[in-house]
């Protein structure tokens, strides 16, 4: 009781990724002109696919949904950054930082979420090309994507709930560059073991149940691939190699901070950085300097654009 009478924290200090102003300075350039990048390259998937009939499949509406995603995740966290690398006393108020805590899992989850279906996708498009039109659908994928994000909301809420409910009357300095629960539990007022576990088994166990779904849907579909033509087989693995490396990309890092109670906040850190900054920019690179289609249709789309 008496750790909740004391002054509440209104406001948390992010300490940055430096206190090099230089290097602060080559920070900003750099993940401006990254951010720009992200942008401009998902909206372009999105916008590609949807002026595309073509690519009115499953697996294209998966992927036009990962990009909207990864647009999202990273205007989460990195435009907040690029203003704290530009000020000296790089502040944010204990409101938007639960918001920011709140989307950030919200987009993350979704997104895991997201790679485990598209795993599916492929398996059932390799494994049973029969029975594919009937079980992925755009009725049925449409569907997959609202409960998603139900889950997305559900796993935020349960992190967001947890955090907001302990009391944070003391230190209000965070070794971070942007909210989010381990850094942030570590200030407060109470003993956070208990809430520690149980974010961890949250996040920790969503993180390994969908990537060993992924492992298995994969194992599988190699398996399978045996019994496919020397063409199906090369067409198959270009579209499971382009997805593997997007959930390697994005599952590592995750695995990584997510799954340990107690974090070392200067090596999360580099990580974080890795998955909230770079990963939304390589997965657009990844799917179209790897996917014939894709770049077929973006050119057809600026042609049309040029001569309309």
């Amino acid at each position: 009781m008496s750790a909740l009478n004391q002054t509440r924290v209104t406001e948390f200090v992010f300490l940055g990724l430096t206190e090099n102003w230089a290097l602060e300075i080559l920070f900003f350039i750099v993940f401006s002109i990254t951010y720009v990048l992200t942008l401009w390259g998902n909206i372009l998937i999105v916008v590609t696919t949807a002026f595309t009939p073509r690519l009115h499949t499953p697996m294209y509406f998966f992927l036009s949904n990962l990009s909207f995603i990864d647009i999202c995740h990273s205007s989460v966290t990195v435009p907040k950054m690029l203003e704290g690398l530009l000020l000296e006393r790089k502040t944010i108020s204990f409101d938007n930082c639960i918001a920011q805590l709140f989307f950030l899992h919200l987009f993350a989850c979704a997104e895991i979420f997201l790679l485990t279906i598209m795993a599916y996708d492929r398996y059932a498009a390799i494994c049973t090309p029969l029975h594919y039109p009937n079980v992925m659908n755009m009725r049925v994928c449409g569907q997959l994507v609202i409960a998603l994000w139900w889950g997305g909301t559900v796993h935020s809420l349960v992190q967001t709930l947890l955090t907001i409910r302990l009391p944070y009357c003391g230190p209000n300095v965070l070794d971070s560059y942007f909210c989010d629960v381990p850094p942030v539990i570590k200030l407060a007022c109470t003993d956070t073991y208990l809430t520690g576990l149980l974010m961890v088994s949250n996040s920790g166990t969503i993180s390994l149940a969908c990537f060993l779904a992924l492992i298995t849907s994969y194992t599988v579909i190699l398996v399978s691939l045996r019994k496919q033509s020397v063409e199906g087989r090369r067409k198959a693995l270009s579209t499971c190699s382009s997805h593997f490396m997007v959930v390697a990309l994005f599952f590592g890092p995750c695995i990584f901070i997510y799954t340990r109670p107690d974090t070392s906040l200067s090596t999360d850190k580099v990580v974080s950085v890795f998955y909230t900054v770079v990963t939304p920019l390589l997965n657009p690179l990844i799917y179209t300097l790897r996917n014939e289609e894709v770049k077929s249709a973006m050119k057809q789309l600026r042609q049309r654009q040029v001569f309309s």
